[in-house]
């Protein structure tokens, strides 16, 4: 599960239906041997073992919720008439398990590693801790909800059960990854030792929605490009990224039959409200976090702002089937404050950087903060698009820009 974290309290032109122009990758050193990542600047737990990276507003998040209350939404005793049908159908299709097999490595991985060097190195070390850290987030939630659910709705907690068996073979694929560039993560020690933020159980269902949409469009649409420009694969992890974003995309389709089966959770002005806000959330979570990390997709000959737009508006079509209302990305002033949040962003990142006091970093950054909440707030308030079909609709077959 890509799970994007919330921009509750901070920010995170044009089209991106155009298919982005291949752009010329930075230069990546390579070399034949091993090589040592002690010299990157990452701090280690111990041999091997990489500390996991600060918490920010920005990083991938630990998640609980009001288990309880998520078991009275779906208990079967408590709401007789709850609709189960598409449950029943998302639960045989989880039971294929059809990428059992996939996440299957060869003799490539390591060597591919050792080959990436310097600044690139260290770029695809934070990707694969972000992308770790994101998936097993979702296997935990996801494993705990399975567990507490048996009773009240079996078909459900099975459900989750079985999207928690996929979130642990990918963070442990990914782990397994890191390991290729000498270090790994402590997943144990994560678990109980990271902060776990609290979302009440309808904002679970929207946030874990949307960030398994957004996790498939990102997938496929890398999947793509490096199909396409096979001289930009520099490590064999993006070649399971076609099959890997189907199990991004049946979650997403289960948290959208959960809201078929209680669709008073997106139909009234609140949910409308919400379904806006956690779009935001999720979307400028993203934009900020990817601006950040350039270097990663230039190292894969992808432009960061295209590929981004591109994620966000096809990300937004899918989510415009199932939440009441969406932010209207499509018009051109939504990614022209979006680069705005961009611009200001990385000004706040620089001021964080430097050697002064942390109370005079703080007074440099309010002006850059106020600005950036109302930026967001100007975004929020511009007129959405009324949308909310309930329509499952599998993504497997669309068409693709990248």
């Amino acid at each position: 599960m890509a799970f994007a974290t919330r921009m509750t309290r901070r920010a995170a032109a044009g089209s991106a239906r155009a298919a982005a122009p291949r752009v010329a990758r930075p230069s990546v050193t390579v070399r034949s041997a091993t090589t040592d990542s002690s010299n990157l600047g990452f701090k280690t737990m111990r041999s091997g073992v990489k500390e996991a990276a600060d918490e920010t507003l920005l990083t991938p998040r630990f998640y609980t919720t009001d288990f309880d209350e998520m078991e009275r939404m779906f208990s079967l005793e408590l709401n007789p008439d709850l609709n189960m049908a598409e449950l029943e159908a998302m639960l045989a299709e989880f039971k294929q398990d059809y990428n059992q097999k996939h996440f299957v490595r060869n003799e490539t991985f390591k060597s591919a590693a050792d080959k990436i060097d310097g600044e690139a190195r260290k770029i695809f070390i934070e990707f694969l801790e972000r992308s770790c850290t994101a998936e097993f987030s979702g296997f935990l939630l996801y494993k705990e909800l399975g567990r507490r659910m048996k009773k009240t709705n079996p078909v459900v907690a099975e459900i989750f059960t079985l999207m928690s068996r996929d979130e642990a073979r990918h963070a442990g694929f990914l782990n397994k990854a890191m390991s290729d560039f000498d270090l790994a993560l402590d997943l144990g020690f994560l678990t109980k030792n990271r902060k776990y933020t609290f979302f009440k159980p309808k904002f679970i269902i929207y946030a874990t929605y949307l960030s398994e949409k957004i996790g498939y469009w990102r997938y496929i649409s890398i999947y793509r490009h490096l199909q396409r420009n096979p001289d930009n694969q520099l490590y064999p992890l993006f070649e399971y990224f076609e099959n890997w974003c189907q199990d991004e995309n049946r979650h997403g389709d289960f948290f959208t039959a959960c809201l078929k089966a209680r669709p008073e959770l997106i139909n009234d002005w609140q949910a409308k409200l919400w379904a806006r806000f956690f779009c935001l959330s999720v979307y400028i979570t993203m934009y900020l976090n990817d601006h950040q990390r350039s270097a990663f997709y230039g190292s894969l000959g992808l432009e960061t702002t295209q590929f981004n737009q591109h994620v966000i508006i096809e990300t937004n079509k899918s989510t415009a089937r199932v939440f009441p209302e969406v932010p209207d990305v499509e018009n051109p002033e939504f990614f022209k404050k979006m680069d705005k949040l961009v611009v200001m962003n990385q000004k706040v990142v620089d001021i964080g950087k430097m050697d002064l006091p942390s109370p005079v970093k703080a007074i440099m950054r309010a002006p850059l903060i106020e600005r950036m909440v109302a930026e967001i707030f100007q975004i929020f308030i511009s007129t959405p698009v009324k949308s909310g079909s309930l329509d499952i609709e599998s993504e497997s077959e669309a068409s693709y820009v990248y």
